[in-house]
C-alpha cells in the first residue's frame, strides 16, 4: 500500500488528540540502524511507548527483564514486546507506517534484511490484530509484491500515474534549469540529462 501526505496528516491529527497512536519507519539504506528489522521494531516500540502510559509500563518491564540496557533484546524478544502492546485491551487504534520498504537491502543472506521485515509484516497482518492498521510504502519490487499482495486491503500505484509522471518531469527540468552548475550547459546536454533521469525515475 502507497501512503499519501494527507493520509499520515490525518492519522497525526488523531495522535495528537489522543484518538490513536501512530509509529513511523522510513526504512534508509544509509543508516545500519535503519534498514533491517530490528531498526523497526526497536523505533516503533520507543514511539508507542512514548503515546501510552500502558504501552510505557510494558517496555520499562522489558528494560528490566534485560538488565536495564546491559543485555540486548534478540529480534524475537523485540517482536514478542510488540505482540505485548498490541493485545492490550480497551486501546486506542494503532497504525504503524513503514515508509520506503524497498530501501531495505535484499542481500544474498538468508533470510536477507528485506526479507525479515517482510516477515515481520506479514506476521502482524496474519495476526489480525484488532485495533491494528499498518500502512507500507514501496516500488513495486517482485520479493515485495509476492508478499504484500496477497494480504493487501487496498493497494494505490502511483508509478504508472500521469500526475505522478509529469510531476517528475516539472522537478527534474526546475532542477536542471536553475542549478548554478547546470544552467550553463548546453541545451542538448540539459535535455538529454533530463530525458534520461524521467525516463529511468520509475515512478519516484
Amino acid at each position: 500500500m502507497l501512503a499519501s501526505s494527507a493520509i499520515i496528516q490525518d492519522i497525526d491529527a488523531m495522535r495528537k488528540s489522543g484518538l490513536a497512536t501512530l509509529a513511523f519507519y522510513y526504512c534508509d539504506f544509509r543508516e545500519d540502524y535503519k534498514k533491517d528489522r530490528r531498526g523497526l521494531l526497536s523505533s516503533m516500540l520507543v514511539q508507542l511507548c512514548h503515546q501510552s502510559n500502558s504501552y510505557c509500563d510494558i517496555l520499562s518491564n522489558f528494560y528490566q527483564e534485560h538488565g536495564k540496557g546491559l543485555q540486548q533484546p534478540s529480534g524475537d524478544a523485540l517482536v514478542r514486546c510488540l505482540e505485548d502492546l498490541l493485545k492490550m485491551p480497551e486501546q486506542a487504534p494503532v497504525y504503524l507506517i513503514v515508509d520506503a520498504l524497498d530501501k531495505c537491502p535484499n542481500t544474498s543472506t538468508v533470510p536477507s534484511s528485506r526479507e525479515k521485515v517482510l516477515m515481520l509484516v506479514d506476521w502482524l497482518i496474519e495476526s489480525q490484530f484488532p485495533n491494528l492498521h499498518i500502512c507500507v510504502t514501496s516500488r513495486p519490487e517482485t520479493d515485495i509484491k509476492a508478499v504484500l499482495d496477497p494480504l493487501t486491503f487496498h493497494s494505490i500505484s502511483l508509478h504508472d500515474k500521469i500526475g505522478q509522471i509529469g510531476d517528475i518531469d516539472y522537478y527534474v527540468n526546475y532542477i536542471v534549469n536553475t542549478d548554478p552548475n547546470m544552467r550553463s550547459w548546453q541545451v542538448e546536454d540539459k535535455k538529454l540529462v533530463i530525458d534520461a533521469l524521467t525516463k529511468n525515475a520509475d515512478g519516484m
